[in-house]
């Protein structure tokens, strides 16, 4: 990164931490304008994560969205099926497949719900949890790998800026939506 990239970097990063705006115009033709690149830069480096843990997770037999629906279902263990659909924000339809893959796998069981038979609940399997184990294992090698270089006080404040960063596309989101 250039002297220019990363005095703009540690200045909005200064600014976003005072709460301030920045004063300094940015020309939008020039490939230094961190404004500009960041949104790009997000964007790769959320793909790339993306790929790179598809690629640790093949051994396994996971795809990406299996992955994530063992994810959720490892911190929310028996949620009713269409929750889950929301929560992933997927259709009943989509989840569905899914739900019947990783069952066929026999990584997840639907059973119904006590109080009410018309509701399924999705529950990892002892195989399901085993994965989820070697997951978060290869998901630790592969961030140890990805952080290099960071020391553990930079890697808490890029979470904590990631953190920001997310809440106030949160926000964001709820004030469109409301």
């Amino acid at each position: 990164m250039n002297e220019i990239s990363e005095a703009n970097l540690e200045l909005a990063a200064a600014n976003a931490k005072s709460g301030k705006k920045s004063s300094r115009k940015t020309n939008v033709k020039d490939d230094r304008n961190w404004e500009y690149h960041l949104g790009f830069l997000m964007h790769d480096v959320s793909r790339l994560r993306r790929t790179v843990f598809d690629n640790f997770m093949r051994p396994l037999g996971v795809t990406r969205s299996q992955w994530w629906v063992l994810a959720y279902l490892s911190r929310h263990d028996g949620m009713v099926q269409s929750d889950l659909a929301n929560l992933l924000e997927l259709g009943k339809a989509a989840l569905g497949g899914l739900v019947d893959r990783l069952e066929a796998s026999e990584l997840i069981a639907r059973r119904p719900d006590i109080e009410d038979r018309r509701v399924k609940r999705v529950f990892l399997t002892s195989k399901g949890k085993q994965v989820i184990k070697e997951m978060a294992a290869m998901s630790h090698d592969m961030s140890e790998r990805i952080l290099e270089g960071l020391d553990h006080d930079q890697r808490i404040h890029l979470c904590e800026m990631l953190e920001m960063v997310k809440s106030n596309l949160v926000s964001i989101k709820s004030q469109e939506e409301g």
